[in-house]
């Protein structure tokens, strides 16, 4: 089970970095072009990728470890199976995760018209 599941979590991390790339080679995001829609499409996909690397993480990932090595019990929050993998030193900081969980349920609920918004939110989410 954890290997398929290390596999998965491998495939969402690979197409998170080539999107990850792809912004990175446009150059500085304010002088991108947004209404190419090759620039658009590139922009979409990196967040969507984000979105599905950090679910998968979350809902699959960590718990399978946990199992893995004995240490889930099934009464566990998700603030209690990051604080575990943290201590376990798999995560430098559970805080870490649940700020970029904050950013990235941000660029999911972000509008066209909050450009600068959005364009702020990806730059914080490339550094991670």
């Amino acid at each position: 089970m954890i290997r398929d599941v290390i596999r998965i979590t491998k495939i969402h991390l690979e197409r998170l970095t080539r999107t990850a790339d792809e912004i990175i080679k446009m150059g500085e995001l304010d002088q991108v072009d947004l209404e190419d829609f090759e620039n658009i499409k590139t922009i979409d996909t990196f967040i969507f990728r984000l979105m599905k690397l950090q679910d998968y993480m979350g809902n699959k990932l960590f718990k399978a470890f946990l199992i893995e090595t004995g240490d889930y019990r099934e009464d566990m929050s998700f603030i209690d199976i990051l604080d575990k993998l943290e201590k376990l030193k798999i995560l430098d900081s559970a805080e870490n995760w649940i700020r970029l969980r904050k950013l990235r349920n941000k660029l999911a609920h972000e509008y066209p018209d909050e450009l600068e918004e959005i364009l702020e939110d990806i730059r914080e989410a490339l550094k991670w």
